[in-house]
């Protein structure tokens, strides 16, 4: 980015920061979440990765598959996927009858509170070194990180409007990668030095500080819902606790949002899957894989706040979603077909980071921004069943794909993901289509 670049990112930061004070509180917010996340997402990688399966599993889940003739290291991602899906459908409507019987008040201090009792937990089960440690854990992060990300950008369409979203929201997204750079260098950092029960207190430190900005942005939100005299969030919304679902069913919007967001999920679970067992045959010492996941992280956060703070905001406010959109799905496509004809691991992990930024960076603010505009029924319960469910259930579908895949190759893998992009890149048309019709502002 030139220096004229970079001056004309800050003037515009500067500028926001000085009309709007509860961009403070979201720059905050979501650099707090972030970093909260990211410290734990090393730790996640490197127990599905971990060789040692005592570490990662249940002693009698072991005993079960080799009783069974079942060679369970060689399902490693398989299994953990699906016990995330299933997990994800009994959770959804638990979130589907908390948000629906209770206000917005009562609802965001519950979901983080409760992430943060359970990181305690682990602190716990870490530092004894419990059997099965992994598994439980890496099913409460991925659980933790589509919940949280998707009640914060829910609630920062409470609190902006669509015009302040497109202006803005590429400034929120720069200030949570920042925080997505900090938690991969405390990993780093302390990963091997103090040991990684005591990362879970870290992670907790900063979602305590979530829930405070939480209290703070309420007052905005509250604001911008008499202004507009739209319905208010401090009543709970009512409504069954299968809402979402119906509104996915019902709308053809959310319909396109959910085909983007399965296919999007599919081409970053291949490369994913890819990369685990690369990593599974380089390390054996799980301290050892988590700092190098964690200089892959780094690599991410990087371009993507590179992105955020020359493209982004540019993007969204001259010229709409569309380019957000549709030129990452070209990008993966064309790194897809490179992978195909010479899958290198580097290349693997190259386009790994440019799929990741691209998705942090401008697909999904290119997404949120749409759900300003629409009914917060859409945003809590529709939007939340695609960020959970319907990924999820992606993740669990293209695990298995892989796994099929693997059998022929990688070359058979990437042409897979070539497949996969090209249908996320029809659908992004198809999501351009649909948004059309929204009302311009709310």
């Amino acid at each position: 980015m030139s220096a004229a670049g970079n001056s004309g990112a800050l003037r515009g930061l500067f500028a926001a920061l000085r009309e709007s004070p509860a961009l403070w509180w979201s720059f905050l917010y979501f650099f707090c979440l972030l970093s909260g996340y990211y410290v734990l997402r090393p730790v996640r990688e490197a127990m599905a990765a971990s060789a040692d399966l005592e570490t990662v599993f249940p002693p009698l889940l072991i005993s079960w598959f080799a009783s069974h003739g079942i060679a369970l290291k060689d399902f490693v991602l398989q299994f953990l996927f699906t016990c995330v899906f299933l997990i994800m459908l009994v959770l959804q409507p638990v979130y589907g009858w908390l948000v629906s019987r209770f206000p917005r008040r009562v609802f965001l201090p519950v979901v983080y509170g409760f992430f943060i009792v359970t990181l305690l937990g682990f602190y716990a089960l870490f530092d004894s070194g419990v059997p099965g440690r992994g598994m439980a854990f890496f099913l409460w992060v991925m659980v933790f990180n589509l919940f949280a990300v998707a009640v914060f950008w829910s609630f920062m369409a409470d609190v902006f409007t669509n015009a302040q979203a497109r202006g803005w929201y590429g400034y929120i997204g720069a200030a949570g990668t920042v925080g997505a750079f900090l938690g991969p260098i405390i990993t780093s950092a302390l990963a091997q030095r103090v040991g990684i029960a005591n990362l879970m207190l870290v992670s907790a430190g900063f979602l305590v500080v979530c829930l405070f900005c939480i209290w703070r942005l309420r007052h905005w939100a509250v604001l911008r819902e008499r202004e507009q005299q739209l319905v208010s969030g401090e009543q709970p919304m009512g409504g069954s606790v299968l809402d979402g679902l119906k509104l996915i069913a019902r709308e053809p919007l959310l319909r396109w949002l959910a085909v983007l967001v399965v296919f999007g999920v599919g081409v970053g679970t291949l490369l994913y899957n890819q990369q685990a067992s690369i990593v599974r045959a380089a390390f054996t010492d799980p301290a050892a894989s988590t700092a190098f996941f964690s200089r892959i992280d780094l690599a991410v956060n990087a371009l993507t706040l590179l992105l955020q703070l020359s493209l982004t905001r540019w993007l969204l406010s001259r010229h709409g979603i569309a380019p957000a959109l549709l030129v990452p799905a070209f990008a993966i496509l064309i790194g897809f077909s490179v992978l195909a004809a010479s899958p290198l691991p580097m290349m693997v992990a190259v386009v790994q980071v440019m799929t990741r930024a691209s998705e942090f960076s401008l697909f999904k603010p290119a997404r949120e921004t749409i759900y300003t505009r629409v009914d917060r029924q859409w945003r809590y319960k529709a939007g939340a069943a695609i960020d959970t469910v319907v990924y999820r259930g992606a993740d669990l579908s293209f695990t298995w794909v892989h796994k099929a895949l693997s059998l022929f190759g990688s070359h058979v893998v990437f042409v897979g993901g070539i497949l996969a992009a090209a249908c996320m890149t029809a659908a992004a048309f198809g999501v351009l289509r649909e948004e059309k019709k929204l009302p311009r502002d709310r």
